[in-house]
């Protein structure tokens, strides 16, 4: 039988501790797709909270101007490989 490894302990990321928006006193817009692709993976997904920084209630206005942006074709669904 093989030895056990000891478990790798996965690397903490750095989250940023302000939001963002709170600093600048905007608000996340549906127009602002460079502000938008920030908060967007490659893959098309939204980034959480937890690895964004930003505060539940511009997390909240994010999502709903991503999806408002999808909607306009302004950001795509999902990109194709």
């Amino acid at each position: 039988m093989k030895p056990k490894r000891p478990m790798r302990r996965p690397k903490r990321m750095i989250v940023p501790k302000k939001c963002s928006f709170c600093e600048e006193k905007k608000l996340p817009w549906f127009s602002e797709v460079e502000v938008l692709q920030r908060f967007v993976t490659e893959r098309g997904k939204i980034i959480p909270r937890s690895r964004s920084g930003i505060c539940a209630k511009h997390q909240r206005r994010l999502t709903s101007s991503v999806k408002h942006a999808r909607h306009l074709a302004l950001l795509p669904f999902v990109v194709r490989v």
